[in-house]
């Protein structure tokens, strides 16, 4: 069931990243700043990263046979750091509200916590 509910999420967010790259080379080229645009392809571009890594956990969980707990949590932090980090990058480039900024290291959090267990799950395999 996770490594569906993994794979579904994955693929959105793999649309979505693909869709704001887009957005950002042509709809928004000459609407926002250089800098405003630098940090709005910064979020697709993680985005797209972190859902690569997602299907990755789709990926190892239909093949884990050991404990998948923090394969699990791994890509649940994966979710949540792209919904907050980049999320939060394409707020501040669209809308320039500053505090928005301050948001966005709790995703990069998430997305390395993401990172640490799947490291940890690899001291699982055979």
């Amino acid at each position: 069931m996770m490594t569906r509910i993994f794979l579904a999420i994955a693929s959105i967010y793999g649309a979505l990243g693909v869709g704001a790259g887009a957005f950002a080379s042509h709809a928004l080229k000459d609407r926002l700043t250089e800098k405003a645009l630098s940090i709005f392809e910064t979020g697709a571009r993680y985005q797209m990263y972190h859902a690569l890594a997602l299907l990755m956990v789709a990926l190892l969980l239909s093949r884990a046979e050991a404990s998948q707990t923090f394969i699990v949590a791994g890509g649940w932090a994966f979710v949540v750091g792209i919904a907050i980090f980049s999320g939060s990058l394409y707020a501040l480039s669209l809308t320039g509200i500053k505090w928005l900024g301050a948001i966005t290291p709790l995703g990069g959090t998430s997305l390395i916590i993401g990172w640490i267990c799947l490291a940890v799950a690899a001291g699982s395999f055979k």
